[in-house]
């Protein structure tokens, strides 16, 4: 699996989000501009020492992402603005779960341009407008990898 995260701008949630994909063996594709620096004091320590295990690319544009990609590739767009539930899709191995800026989310263009393929993590109270970047991105992947890899917990102790 691929999460996407378009100009990320919270050290530590990109570190804990590099975090999961360690342990999901998911790829982190990083699209600039960033902000905060890669370098960054508060992103390594999110991440812990995770980094080292997780594979990632930093792209300057989405653009540059799409085309590398191919026109093969499934994306999908998690967004307050949609209404189809992120548990709707069938997802595949490979497909890329892209994710916007925690201030902004997606680019309003972006998603009119794939409204097809916006997924959203439903609010149960009214008040919360949207949740935690890295929260949303592990509610959505392990969705994915659930359906994907067909996992469950087993775990006798339990």
């Amino acid at each position: 699996m691929n999460v996407v995260l378009i100009e990320p701008e919270i050290p530590p949630n990109t570190g804990n989000i590099a975090r999961l994909c360690a342990a999901t063996g998911a790829t982190l594709h990083l699209v600039g501009p960033l902000g905060f620096r890669l370098d960054d004091r508060e992103l390594k320590r999110a991440g812990m020492d995770y980094w080292e295990h997780v594979t990632w690319k930093y792209w300057k544009s989405f653009d540059e992402l799409r085309a590398q990609a191919g026109p093969e590739a499934r994306f999908f767009y998690a967004t307050t603005k949609s209404r189809r539930p992120y548990t709707e899709p069938r997802y595949s191995w490979g497909d890329y779960l892209v994710f916007g800026r925690e201030t902004a989310g997606l680019p309003v263009a972006l998603l009119e341009a794939n409204a097809d393929t916006a997924i959203t993590i439903p609010m149960f109270n009214p008040q919360a407008r949207s949740l935690n970047l890295a929260t949303a991105v592990a509610i959505v992947l392990y969705e994915a990898m659930r359906q994907v890899k067909g996992f469950t917990i087993q775990n006798p102790d339990v």
